[in-house]
């Protein structure tokens, strides 16, 4: 049995709040694709989501985790589910012309005795896609397939005392970025060098949080290039006159913390002042 990050309480407790948002939506099968709602129900944190992969939600028992081969024994490394709820396709399927991985899942809803009934998926979920979507449609053609966009996500939206210190352990780390940034940023230090140092002090962690992989890169655009949203870093030099703004999150066990902060070398104008007075207040 893997060391889940969670108590099976909590999973459980997670399980029976998709559950009572299916049968309000007239849910008989949820099939979830985004990989944080697979993480959450399940415990399941493979970087394999670039292929197809669900975990099934049904009204009872153990939700199923569905997806590549050799991707299975991440499902039982690392969530709760038993065996016989481990359910895959080929390898075969994968990028094949002719065939889609949502063809397998359409056979394997109808041998769970779901062929016929209300399904809903996650037409928003980003690695849902419009092929996989076709192939599962025209695969179960006498089920009711429909939009179950933002059901698992609204269930998160609550944290519990167990995912709150996560929360704050990854806030942790943050700090200590951040804290570190301030201390290392000089004129003339080039920009992927500053986040290289950044990047190291995430993943080496605070204490016994240690650091996980982030939903997002460090973004670190300086000058005018700070007018555009989400912009990484290059090989430029920190200069005198210029602000840069620098956003990262502290990431422990998927539970992140984002925070942004903007230094500047030299005399800020007036009107950065104002705007970093109005930011406090």
């Amino acid at each position: 049995m893997p060391a889940l990050p969670f108590s099976r309480s909590e999973y459980d407790r997670r399980l029976a709040l998709t559950r009572k948002a299916m049968e309000a939506w007239g849910i008989d099968v949820l099939v979830v694709t985004a990989p944080a709602g697979m993480n959450w129900l399940t415990g399941y944190d493979g970087w394999s989501f670039y292929v197809d992969q669900a975990v099934l939600v049904t009204p009872t028992g153990m939700p199923f985790w569905w997806g590549r081969l050799m991707d299975a024994n991440g499902a039982r490394r690392t969530s709760y589910i038993d065996e016989d709820h481990i359910i895959y396709y080929a390898d075969r399927y994968v990028q094949a012309a002719g065939c889609h991985p949502m063809d397998d899942l359409a056979d394997k809803i109808r041998e769970l005795g779901h062929g016929k009934n209300r399904i809903a998926v996650e037409m928003t979920a980003y690695y849902y896609s419009a092929a996989g979507h076709k192939a599962l449609v025209e695969g179960l053609p006498e089920a009711t397939i429909i939009d179950g966009s933002g059901l698992v996500d609204w269930q998160r939206v609550v944290k519990s005392d167990e995912e709150l210190a996560f929360m704050r352990k990854a806030a942790k780390i943050s700090d200590r970025v951040m804290s570190h940034a301030m201390e290392i940023a000089e004129p003339g230090m080039k920009k992927n060098r500053f986040v290289g140092e950044l990047m190291k002090t995430a993943i080496d962690g605070v204490d016994d949080a240690w650091g996980d992989y982030p939903a997002i890169m460090p973004l670190l655009p300086s000058g005018a290039d700070a007018s555009a949203p989400h912009l990484t870093w290059n090989s430029d030099e920190f200069r005198m006159g210029e602000a840069t703004f620098i956003e990262q999150a502290g990431c422990y066990r998927r539970y992140h913390a984002p925070l942004s902060r903007t230094i500047f070398f030299g005399t800020p104008p007036d009107h950065m002042k104002a705007a970093a007075d109005a930011a406090v207040a």
